[in-house]
């Protein structure tokens, strides 16, 4: 390798290390009713910690797809590009996570339940969440197209993102909400795993070239239709391949929810989005 290539992988470096440092500050502005540090050292609060390490990972994928986007024979163009699509991936990030807050959890104060009650199992929900949009907003904004396609590519995943967890409510036995506000860590996390699975597959269908609306729009929508198809298909394989003789469902909301059962459907989501990537 040559010396200017590594000089230039430490400038790109640079500026990726700048900007999630920018994400941190606009997570802080956006969450001034508590202190992280506080949260975490002093208070131990798992539920703080699960939904900060998911929007770091998030920050992290989406700043990733930016600097993977078209290079050109300038490298004060790319490092210019790669800062402006960085802040605007953060602003998108944290958008889609609010957004999503507000139609698919709804019935909560997220911040109080998180903070205040402890709640694990909406924080590795909020967590999964953030992965999630991190992976969308990753997919949208990489490959050449410019702004406008990227942003209705997000737009298109957000919407798509919010249906999938609308329609998990809908394929469950049990009260999505219900379970989340009684702190039930292993549906939190199970429904974490649904997050990030189709969200994987929505940044599958974002990532990648624009071609034109026509050719982009039936690719997006090929790979959504096969992700929400995908949902109640996994869930019927985690139910009755990988535990079989037992009811996830039973498995998630006894008196005392299975936690490992809960991982389990979570990453069987996930692994299922890697698969369709690979074979699709």
């Amino acid at each position: 390798m040559a010396v200017d290539q590594i000089l230039t992988g430490f400038i790109y470096l640079a500026v990726v290390l700048v900007l999630l440092v920018i994400g941190k500050w606009a997570f802080d502005a956006l969450h001034r009713r508590f202190v992280l540090r506080t949260e975490l050292l002093e208070h131990g609060n798992l539920a703080v910690a699960l939904a900060v390490a998911g929007y770091y990972l998030g920050l992290a994928i989406l700043l990733g797809g930016v600097a993977y986007g078209p290079a050109s024979f300038s490298l004060v163009d790319d490092v210019i590009s790669l800062a402006v699509f960085g802040l605007l991936g953060i602003v998108l990030l944290n958008l889609s996570a609010w957004v999503n807050d507000k139609v698919v959890f709804s019935k909560f104060d997220n911040e109080r339940e998180i903070v205040e009650d402890r709640n694990a199992g909406l924080g590795a929900a909020e967590g999964g969440n953030y992965v999630a949009v991190g992976l969308i907003t990753a997919g949208a904004m990489s490959g050449e197209g410019g702004l406008l396609p990227g942003l209705a590519f997000w737009l298109a995943g957000l919407a798509a993102l919010v249906i999938a967890g609308l329609l998990y409510d809908r394929i469950t036995s049990y009260d999505l909400h219900d379970q989340i506000e009684r702190d039930n860590v292993a549906v939190g996390v199970a429904f974490a795993g649904v997050l990030v699975g189709f969200g994987n597959i929505i940044r599958l269908a974002g990532e990648g070239d624009f071609v034109s609306w026509t050719e982009s729009l039936s690719g997006f929508a090929y790979y959504t239709v096969a992700g929400l198809i995908l949902l109640p298909l996994v869930r019927l394989v985690a139910d009755k391949v990988l535990l079989p003789g037992a009811n996830l469902s039973a498995e998630l909301v006894k008196e005392r929810p299975n936690l490992a059962a809960g991982v389990v459907e979570a990453v069987t989501y996930v692994a299922a989005s890697m698969l369709i990537g690979l074979t699709l």
